[in-house]
């Protein structure tokens, strides 16, 4: 069984923030090709807000990126969607069905598209109220 992880539950994997504890124990995690740059960005922000010292935030980023690519020794961390022509059509109609921004309508798009793939996904984690609900209303089992 597998969990969906927007960017906002993504970044806790790295950062400590309220609420580390609903993802640091996930194993088996679903992400949007999007956190990408998502993740990365998210954590040199908290190093521009004073958040993080420039040397904790390149260790993050770099933690991150192991665990996205992987290395000869070990297989990436993450199952990545990538951003799919069926993706993208889908993510245009979640605007308009439940008035999501884009990139939340990325992440809703990109969690329906794996789920059609692997039924065991179920549940959707991530720390913005619209999109838990946009997920909640699509069927997905919200956490935290």
């Amino acid at each position: 069984m597998s969990d969906f992880l927007d960017s906002s539950a993504l970044v806790k994997r790295y950062a400590d923030e309220d609420g580390v504890e609903h993802v640091r124990t996930i194993d088996s995690v679903v992400v949007c090709a999007v956190a990408r740059v998502e993740v990365p960005a998210a954590i040199w922000r908290k190093h521009r807000l004073g958040e993080l010292s420039a040397a904790h935030a390149a260790l993050l980023v770099d933690e991150f990126a192991w665990e996205w690519h992987g290395d000869a020794d070990a297989d990436p961390v993450f199952a990545v969607i990538s951003l799919t022509d069926d993706v993208l059509e889908t993510a245009a109609l979640a605007c308009a069905r439940h008035g999501l921004r884009a990139y939340d309508a990325l992440q809703l798009a990109t969690a329906l598209t794996a789920r059609e793939a692997d039924d065991t996904l179920t549940s959707f984690v991530c720390f913005d109220r619209e999109l838990a609900d946009a997920a909640s209303q699509e069927g997905f089992a919200t956490r935290p």
